[in-house]
């Protein structure tokens, strides 16, 4: 279908201003069944990308995302940053300006990635991933975004091989959604994308022309200021009609947001799972926007 067709039936999806969507994530997924992922593993509530907060996400019920690299000896671990300076404040500028690609596993997994946000979480050091596919063996019911940085992405496959099913690899890249659902076909997808409305509908609308394969969720960034959302309610409601339509669920991430009103807003418009950094908070807003009345 060509980006024309695509936007006249954006277009036809738009409610009018004042009229209530058609969909409501209420009547069509149960509560238990809504997801919400932790953005770095909750690493608001406690040293992102660390064993504890990982626990942490799924105590609340929510999905950690892992953040993923590979250091200089091939070994893959939880990491965000590209470099040691948020993590590290206290190590002197030759470390603080070290890649985890930089240094080998043996260097990597002493290092105190908790102190920085606490005497509390001091000790807490970067998780093997080989590790991590072990607890998920453990509890089948657990699930694991793995949001990826620098991998191999056939190594990731063969190390995670026994818990794909538990897996949800995030990449805005479309090419390596796809490479990666070759390799490990029961894997979840999430393909991941921000921008202005005009960024945003060309980039639906080349998926649209690749019928949205190989992607199992998808998540657009929303920013909140003084004169609304961007992307707009109009624009968040036609493009959830659309995902709906492919049978792909429909994710927001309300960037740095805690605003309880800003979530159910957005499961108003149709959003039907959320990522954030601060899952306790959308947490008690998504169990209070199901206790409203219908």
């Amino acid at each position: 279908m060509k980006e024309s067709a695509f936007l006249l039936g954006l277009s036809l999806c738009v409610v009018t201003a004042g009229d209530p969507p058609k969909w409501n994530v209420r009547d069509h997924i149960p509560i238990e069944q809504f997801t919400v992922q932790s953005h770095r593993g909750a690493g608001v509530l406690s040293p992102e990308n660390s064993i504890e907060a990982f626990g942490i996400a799924w105590q609340l019920g929510t999905v950690p995302e892992a953040d993923l690299r590979t250091t200089k000896d091939g070994v893959i671990v939880a990491f965000h940053d590209n470099d040691f300076k948020r993590i590290l404040p206290a190590a002197d500028p030759a470390m603080q300006s070290k890649r985890i690609e930089d240094l080998t596993w043996d260097e990597v997994r002493v290092l105190d990635i908790g102190a920085w946000k606490g005497q509390t979480f001091a000790g807490q050091r970067v998780p093997m991933m080989t590790d991590m596919y072990r607890i998920l063996a453990q509890h089948p019911k657990r699930r694991l975004y793995i949001d990826i940085k620098n991998v191999d992405l056939v190594q990731l496959a063969r190390e995670s091989r026994k818990v794909h099913n538990q897996l949800i690899l995030a990449s805005t890249d479309y090419d390596l959604i796809c490479e990666w659902k070759r390799l490990a076909p029961r894997s979840a997808t999430l393909h991941w994308m921000g921008g202005t409305e005009e960024q945003l509908t060309a980039r639906l609308a080349s998926l649209r022309k690749a019928n949205f394969a190989d992607i199992t969720q998808l998540q657009i960034h929303v920013r909140a200021a003084q004169g609304g959302l961007t992307p707009g309610d109009k624009f968040l409601i036609a493009a959830g009609e659309q995902l709906r339509s492919h049978g792909i669920l429909f994710q927001a991430l309300p960037w740095m947001s805690k605003d309880p009103k800003l979530f159910q807003h957005l499961m108003d418009l149709g959003v039907a799972s959320f990522a954030t950094d601060y899952p306790d908070i959308a947490m008690q807003a998504i169990r209070e926007y199901y206790n409203l009345k219908k």
